[in-house]
């Protein structure tokens, strides 16, 4: 079973590698998962509570924390903790008040440091050879706050060090603790030779002090962090605006009167009542009123969806117009939105196949960086001076980015994961989203998904003296009484036109035949060809137009009064009005279609021609797409999309298995991605946003890599022979700025919009379903 945890102390990919280890370690882990940027771990483990204390004091020995989560409907807010807005907002705060504090002090410790060389004023006290030790003196005072309100860096960077498994902070620690004991060094030299009244010794000691670089470098990495922490807080936009959509209060029906109560203290069968203009509260079902609702938040639908008794109404919708009295039927973590939620929040908290790869580096980089900074500093003992070795050596320290390399991917992923679900796509893992991008097969299955799902009259051909109007009469009146899946489309078509119902008598039904019965005194058939020659009645007038009809993969229903033809109605399962669209969309990315359907060959070829796909297979059984599945799987990565039970193993089968929002609980279950909408478009949408997202990762990845091969033999001062070089705190800054561009380009994502024009259709979907 899983447990999720929230861990702290982590500030880089080296963090997060030690926190997995020190959890896999643990008696009865399978596997650990941890979320550097969302400071989080599920862990899957063997149902023991012991295990999970062994994972805690594990972690705690490992230099960090790790609290799991309250799980279950006993959970409350506050056992909950904070949200992620919150947990973001409070690092923000934090960040902010320390940078504000190191900025007070680190901005005159620099004028002062920097003043007498620069001929910039300053107070007589402050200079000249005889206030030499007053000056430096000042400065070490003034590096004592910076220090004191960035301790944290040491606290946890040289923890790490001793347990041997040093991170980022350990970088910042050892970078600044060198420039701070190298200018206390140089303080007292300067003390001793002034004690020997040799004042041009002093000077050069005074020369030495590098308070002002050791703060300037918490500084930095500080203002760094700050940003970071701004950009890292956005990533988290699209939950928190999900989160946001719920209304806080519902106005709740006992005996008769009305009362507003807060949202979390509704239960399943309670009556709520929803007037114009405000969001439904909860999940649950029209017991009275009729309102026109709008989707968009959920399904992306444009258009208001009327619901009157019986119907289905999702919360966090909007009642447009009308009035109704609703009963719960799902509350809290049970509501469609709050699965969703979910679904964003648990694929936000996997790794990516390309993660773990950069994870493998992040183990090795920080322990390999400090290995390079002594080389560097031995080296410069050597070929150049004392204070050389110093400096370049805190420069690889301090350059040195595993933020950069850690964030790369959870950033893409969490951005993108979002993005999707704001877009109606909501992808279960990251490893769906990466792997939905290599799709070269798009698998579809006919029913539901390229096709509406129901049959619907598309032809009324009347035949001899009737007309249209005789036709739908007698349909009526007969179909009305049977259970045939055709004559609810027939009924659908009659209650369109407005008919009032007819009475029939002498109702019968004949079993694969047709219906018979006596209407406004006439005798009157409705049925197929066999059924009318069995009854009697000439057909050689049904005849072309039943052919006709059947090529198009219609299916024709034959109406005859008083034993001679009266007309035909043919229903069909028509294609999504996006369907041909969406395949376009597809072939132009380079992705071959296929069609699985259980129909026959002639209604399968006639949904190709309408739409486009590559290749069909018709008179498919269920166990025989899964097969079909498999075969293509060979020839490269397949997404399978489907929307019944009979579709939830193929799906399982394929590389990336796409559910339709409309189709069935199986079928979102076995899926890697669900389209909340019953739009084919969306896969184009979910394939093209894969490819987005990983092109994002993998110029993260470049960045992270590239900036950290070239700067740190800058810093080493591998170039210095050309005048290439830089201090320690344009190291700093440089290894701040990294970070932020990450997370930056991974925010880029949110502006994402298909490389594709979206048509619109008449996709629409229960929330209840979709979720």
């Amino acid at each position: 079973m899983e447990q999720a945890f929230d861990v702290t102390g982590m500030t880089c990919a080296a963090c997060s590698a030690r926190v997995t280890k020190a959890t896999e370690g643990v008696a009865g882990v399978d596997k650990a998962v941890v979320n550097l940027l969302k400071n989080s771990m599920v862990v899957d483990y063997d149902g023991n509570p012991d295990t999970l204390r062994a994972v805690s004091a594990a972690v705690e020995k490992a230099g960090y924390g790790a609290i799991p989560r309250a799980v279950g409907a006993a959970q409350t807010a506050a056992a909950a903790g904070p949200t992620a807005a919150e947990r973001a907002q409070a690092a923000i705060e934090e960040k902010k008040r320390q940078l504000i504090v190191s900025l007070a002090f680190t901005v005159p410790l620099f004028y002062l440091s920097m003043g007498h060389m620069m001929g910039w004023p300053l107070p007589a006290i402050f200079l000249g050879h005889d206030h030499m030790l007053i000056t430096a003196l000042t400065e070490l005072l003034l590096l004592v706050p910076v220090i004191f309100v960035n301790w944290h860096y040491f606290r946890t960077g040289f923890k790490t060090l001793f347990h041997g498994a040093p991170n980022m902070d350990a970088l910042i620690a050892l970078g600044s603790a060198a420039s701070t004991a190298y200018g206390i060094a140089a303080l007292y030299r300067m003390a001793y030779w002034m004690g020997q009244f040799d004042l041009d010794a002093a000077h050069a000691a005074f020369m030495d002090l590098s308070f002002e670089g050791a703060a300037m470098i918490l500084t930095l990495i500080t203002m760094g962090k700050f940003f970071e922490a701004r950009a890292k807080g956005k990533t988290t936009d699209a939950i928190n605006s999900l989160m946001d959509l719920a209304p806080k209060t519902a106005v709740r029906l006992v005996d008769g009167v009305e009362e507003e109560v807060p949202v979390d203290q509704l239960a399943v069968g309670d009556l709520l009542v929803v007037k114009a203009g405000q969001a439904i509260p909860a999940d649950g079902e029209v017991v009275e009123g009729s309102v026109s609702v709008d989707e968009s938040v959920i399904t992306g639908e444009s258009m208001p969806v009327e619901k009157t008794k019986g119907d289905a109404v999702t919360g966090a919708t909007m009642n447009t117009s009308g009035w109704c009295t609703m009963k719960v039927t799902a509350v809290g973590a049970d509501t469609a939105l709050a699965r969703i939620v979910k679904l964003v929040d648990d694929a936000t908290s996997t790794k990516a196949p390309i993660e773990r790869k950069a994870d493998q580096i992040a183990g090795i980089f920080v322990p390999a960086v400090i290995a390079i900074a002594l080389a560097v500093f031995v080296i410069w003992l050597f070929v150049g001076s004392f204070g050389e070795a110093v400096n370049h050596a805190v420069s690889v320290l301090v350059i040195s980015c595993p933020c950069a390399l850690g964030l790369a991917t959870p950033t893409a992923v969490m951005v993108g994961a979002g993005r999707g679900a704001k877009l109606g796509v909501l992808i279960k893992s990251a490893e769906s989203l990466e792997t939905a991008g290599e799709t070269k097969t798009v698998v579809l299955d006919k029913t539901g998904t390229i096709t509406q799902g129901t049959p619907r009259v598309t032809d009324v051909i009347a035949l001899g003296e009737a007309v249209e109007d005789d036709v739908l009469y007698v349909a009526n009146a007969l179909e009305s009484r049977s259970e045939h899946p055709l004559a609810q489309a027939v009924m659908d078509r009659v209650r369109e036109d407005g008919t009032t119902s007819i009475d029939v008598d002498d109702f019968r039904t004949v079993p694969g035949r047709g219906v018979a019965g006596t209407v406004a005194g006439m005798p009157c058939l409705a049925g197929n060809l066999d059924f009318m020659r069995a009854e009697g009645v000439p057909t050689e007038a049904f005849e072309e137009e039943a052919d006709r009809l059947a090529a198009q993969g219609k299916t024709p229903l034959l109406f005859a009064v008083g034993g001679a033809p009266a007309g035909i109605i043919a229903c069909a399962d028509t294609v999504k009005p996006t369907s041909k669209r969406a395949i376009e969309e597809l072939h132009g990315m380079g992705i071959r279609t296929v069609m699985l359907t259980g129909d026959n060959e002639r209604t399968a070829r006639v949904v190709q021609e309408q739409v486009g796909v590559d290749e069909v297979f018709a008179g498919v059984l269920p166990e025989g797409k899964e097969e079909r599945v498999r075969a293509l799987r060979a020839q490269g990565k397949t997404a399978m999309v489907g929307d019944g039970v009979n579709d939830a193993p193929a799906l399982a089968r394929a590389d990336t298995g796409v559910a339709i929002g409309a189709g069935t609980d199986i079928a979102m279950e076995a899926a890697d991605i669900v389209l909340m909408r019953s739009d084919l478009q969306d896969v184009a949408v979910a394939l093209d946003l894969s490819r987005a997202t990983m092109r994002n990762i993998k110029q993260n990845l470049f960045w992270a890599l590239f900036y950290n091969v070239i700067c740190i033999p800058l810093a080493a001062g591998a170039f210095s022979a050309w005048g290439l070089t830089i201090n320690p705190m344009i190291s700093a800054a440089a290894m701040g700025f990294s970070s932020i561009f990450v997370v930056s380009n991974a925010l880029r994502l949110r502006g994402w919009k298909p490389g594709f024009a979206l048509e619109e259709g008449a996709a629409t979907a229960g929330m209840a379903q979709a979720a």
